[in-house]
């Protein structure tokens, strides 16, 4: 499928290297919305699979994909004609913005537990651990690696939207428990909880310092896992026997 002559898009919506089921469809139909019935939106994405899922999308709510062009930095760009209004934009927003996350974790033995999520298992180890080796990371160092996990992918996904590439993107993240001895219940004094987090970013990428400090500043600002961190969450846990 090539492009049309004359076929100028009424809109763009770069969607980086991010996926169908991973927000894209909701990020497309808010650049949409504003567009008239007739209106043409480029798409720019880097997802291999976009080249399968959205031609399907177009299919199922009605829209007509009027063309696919290579563009630059490895996307592609996909023009969409849309063909009606969006009724249910608001609320699939709505929906999105209420969506729950849940795990189930079982202690398996000793100082060891199981967590089960969607279609992965893993072993978690004692909450905090001083062993330079163990059969499963700690609690605390999940929580390390899910922060870094979120930066930096956000961080790749946040470039990739703007056409950056980023060769090399590499996260050391360290953390310091204010005291660590009221889980053990050694003191009573203190907090068991992480009171320092701390890390370097190193990156390699073809665009002055100034454009990555502005990517990194927006990635901690929207990053679920920095502001869970600084803003806690309520926990709230029912007891039920078995």
């Amino acid at each position: 499928m090539s492009i049309q002559p004359n076929l100028h898009p009424d809109g763009i919506c770069d969607g980086g290297d991010l996926d169908c089921g991973s927000g894209l469809l909701l990020i497309i139909r808010e650049a949409m919305q504003p567009l008239p019935p007739g209106g043409i939106l480029e798409i720019r994405s880097r997802e291999i699979s976009v080249k399968e899922d959205l031609p399907a999308w177009c299919r199922l709510v009605g829209h007509r994909l009027r063309a696919i062009e290579p563009g630059e930095s490895g996307s592609t760009s996909y023009f969409v004609q849309k063909q009606k209004n969006d009724e249910a934009l608001l609320t699939d927003l709505e929906k999105a913005k209420a969506f729950t996350w849940s795990v189930r974790v079982r202690w398996t033995s000793g100082m060891q537990a199981k967590a089960l999520v969607r279609n992965h298992s893993f072993l978690v180890g004692q909450p905090a651990s001083f062993d330079t080796s163990d059969a499963a990371p700690n609690a605390l160092e999940y929580v390390l690696s899910a922060l870094g996990g979120c930066l930096a992918v956000g961080l790749q996904w946040r470039a990739s939207r703007r056409g950056i590439e980023i060769r090399n993107l590499e996260l050391v993240l360290k953390a310091r428990p204010e005291n660590i001895l009221v889980f053990l219940g050694l003191e009573d004094e203190g907090n068991p909880g992480l009171a320092t987090i701390e890390g370097t970013l190193y990156i390699d990428a073809e665009v002055d310092d100034g454009v990555i400090e502005e990517l990194w500043q927006e990635t901690l600002a929207r990053s679920p896992l920095t502001q869970t961190l600084t803003r806690p969450a309520r926990v709230q846990v029912e007891i039920k026997r078995t």
